[in-house]
């Protein structure tokens, strides 16, 4: 635990409880944070629930990486590590590098291990790749859910032919995530344009697809999501209300504190895509949906 005792730790997590909220969040309502990761930009341990605990986060999935991404986040040893510490705050995610020939190996023995899901995936291979295939019949089989990173000729490449994938595998649920995805919230006319800013133009790829997949949902994590629900509030207001049951909240923040610290901008990115949530949805009961109850039903997660 990176020099720290479990029972300083626990110490540590006992008094963040009373660190206030800043109105995120209701103390009584669960939230569920899909998208976090461990040693994420040489973050601790302790710094990420410290970053947790602001925030009044009550789950979070622990996303690891393997192969190059272990550059940037911590693989699944830190995250198995993690959970077997704090086995109440924390849930985890498998991931193997896809053009590995173990990889399905890797994924099946991960959750069979205790993991809950595939992700985050963000390696260059196709989205329709046969590498891909195997990694998709492998969730269909063990009934787990995949978070797939999208981005232009980067991750997961032919987006444009994803919904192929959604119509051969019904029975996986897949989770979006990342800048191409929510470029395609609206009518996208430049790919390449990973951060669009402005008014959206209806009829989007990523909106239909969660109008016309149940086993599609997306993911609000990152500067991705967050640009998703705050660089155009009017048509925002109206995709989370069409699309309440098919969102999940997620973080993806590399903030120290839950306040900002050690961020370029020094700013939180959790924070702020709470506050906009908060903003663009008054019913309770909806944003309770994106808060927990969307991502604890396709996790298959206790109700809170």
């Amino acid at each position: 635990m990176q020099s720290l005792s479990r029972r300083s730790f626990l110490g540590t997590v006992s008094g963040l409880a009373a660190v206030p909220l800043l109105g995120m969040a209701d103390d009584a309502e669960p939230l569920l944070d899909l998208h976090q990761h461990t040693n994420y930009a040489g973050r601790s341990d302790q710094q990420l629930i410290a970053h947790q605990a602001f925030h009044r986060v009550t789950k979070t999935i622990l996303q690891p990486g393997e192969g190059w991404m272990i550059e940037e986040v911590g693989n699944s040893a830190s995250c198995v590590a993690l959970q077997a510490d704090f086995p109440h705050l924390f849930e985890r995610f498998a991931c193997a590098d896809v053009a590995e020939s173990r990889a399905i190996d890797v994924l099946r023995g991960n959750v069979q291990r205790g993991a809950i899901g595939f992700g985050e995936l963000k390696f260059r291979v196709a989205c329709d790749s046969p590498e891909m295939h195997r990694v998709y019949k492998l969730a269909e089989d063990l009934r787990v859910p995949i978070l797939i990173h999208f981005q232009y000729e980067m991750y997961y490449t032919g987006f444009e032919r994803f919904e192929s994938i959604l119509k051969a595998y019904p029975r996986v649920n897949f989770i979006g995530h990342a800048q191409t995805w929510w470029g395609n919230i609206g009518v996208l006319h430049d790919p390449t344009d990973l951060y669009p800013v402005g008014p959206v133009k209806p009829g989007g790829l990523t909106d239909r697809l969660l109008s016309d997949y149940s086993n599609m949902y997306g993911d609000l994590s990152a500067y991705s999501g967050l640009g998703a629900l705050t660089r155009d509030p009017e048509f925002a207001q109206g995709f989370v209300e069409r699309q309440s049951r098919k969102l999940i909240w997620g973080s993806d923040c590399t903030c120290h504190d839950g306040k900002g610290g050690s961020t370029q901008d020094g700013k939180c990115i959790a924070g702020q895509s709470l506050a906009a949530l908060r903003k663009l949805i008054p019913d309770t009961a909806v944003l309770r949906r994106i808060h927990y109850e969307n991502g604890a039903s396709v996790l298959g997660l206790k109700k809170a």
